[in-house]
């Protein structure tokens, strides 16, 4: 009998494994169960582990304003947007498809540039007619471009409006912006699904609602989840220099064959590869790439069978050949050469397969 292939997972912005730290510390949480709510001893003493996390997240991201816990980064970006004490609203063209949705059909799309950044004189123009919320990722989740918040951060601020930054791609690899409003979530960095956190700046800028967390958000504190959502951050796994390594041996195999890399001369995160293989299909990639034990994910989406072409592909003008081949190729902490090796080398045959087809 043959032993089972072992697979490559190289899909880690959509999900990454839960550290031992954050394994560890979930356990430490469980171990002290009660309602963080409750005024007996029991909840007391969760009450003190939750803090305890909430204190330590905040210390090892640098932030010294508040932080609410939430369900995960989607939720902490429904809550700015519903919530934020400024009346309009604004989006950058290509952020996660949560964004669109939540600032809901009023709110103003700002363009993006071909390398994926965005246009600041439209911001700037739109800015101008009265403050705003305005949503930017500081990584996009499917390109890994990095927009220069510090800067937009600015603009935004001086035309006395608040800024709402995505960071689920960027939190706990680069150092957080000076936004009012900061989404994360543990899953993407080492943590357990279904938490995340709004670092909020000025509690007086968004509307509470009563309940937890301060009156901000109804429900039963995850005391444990929270705990092991710190212990990922202060674990710092990342060894950027060595994965900026990794991604760049990608984009040279890929190009060696004919590929396309996909904003590659605009500031990308090095945990993100954003690759093409002209005259092929995303679905069909994906599909062989399975098959070949190596998890990977597209940008685009299934809807009702069909795939549909990358929202973010098409706000950057990326030409249509290369929007319908496109994949993302995603490195967690503990990537290794020999996994990116193997994956090139499959990228290889197919696209030997499609040249001989």
């Amino acid at each position: 009998m043959k032993a089972p292939l072992s697979r490559i997972f190289l899909d880690h912005a959509a999900t990454t494994a839960v550290l031992p730290e954050a394994r560890a510390a979930i356990q430490r949480g469980f171990d002290h169960w009660a309602n963080p709510s409750s005024p007996h001893g029991e909840g007391r003493a969760s009450r003190a582990l939750l803090e305890e996390a909430r204190s330590s997240l905040a210390e090892v991201l640098g932030w010294r304003h508040d932080v609410i816990f939430t369900s995960g980064a989607s939720e902490s970006i429904e809550m700015a947007a519903a919530r934020a004490r400024v009346s309009r609203r604004l989006h950058g063209a290509t952020e996660h498809a949560i964004v669109p949705h939540a600032m809901g059909p009023t709110s103003r799309s700002i363009g993006v540039d071909k390398k994926g950044l965005i246009d600041e004189k439209a911001l700037a123009e739109a800015l101008a007619e009265g403050p705003a919320l305005v949503a930017i990722q500081q990584v996009n989740n499917e390109t890994g471009v990095i927009q220069p918040l510090d800067r937009i951060g600015t603009i935004i601020r001086e035309a006395g409006s608040l800024l709402l930054a995505d960071c689920a791609q960027s939190a706990s690899k680069l150092p957080l912006p000076d936004a009012d409003f900061i989404a994360l979530s543990a899953h993407k960095l080492g943590g357990p699904p279904g938490v995340g956190a709004l670092l909020v700046k000025d509690l007086a800028t968004l509307e509470p609602v009563g309940g937890q967390e301060k009156g901000y958000r109804r429900g039963t504190q995850d005391a444990p989840s929270a705990m092991a959502f710190a212990a990922a951050v202060a674990a710092r796994p990342y060894d950027m220099e060595r994965l900026k390594t990794l991604r760049d041996r990608l984009d040279a195999g890929v190009r060696a064959c004919g590929g396309v890399i996909v904003a590659d001369t605009a500031p990308r995160i090095p945990t993100i590869g954003a690759v093409a293989m002209p005259g092929a299909s995303s679905a069909s990639l994906l599909v062989q790439f399975d098959l070949a034990g190596i998890a990977v994910s597209a940008g685009s989406a299934c809807s009702s069978g069909k795939m549909k072409d990358s929202a973010v592909l098409l706000a950057m003008g990326v030409p249509a050949e290369v929007a319908q081949s496109f994949l993302r190729v995603s490195f967690g902490p503990f990537t290794k050469e020999e996994e990116i090796d193997a994956f090139l080398a499959e990228w290889r045959r197919i696209a030997g397969r499609q040249r001989a087809a």
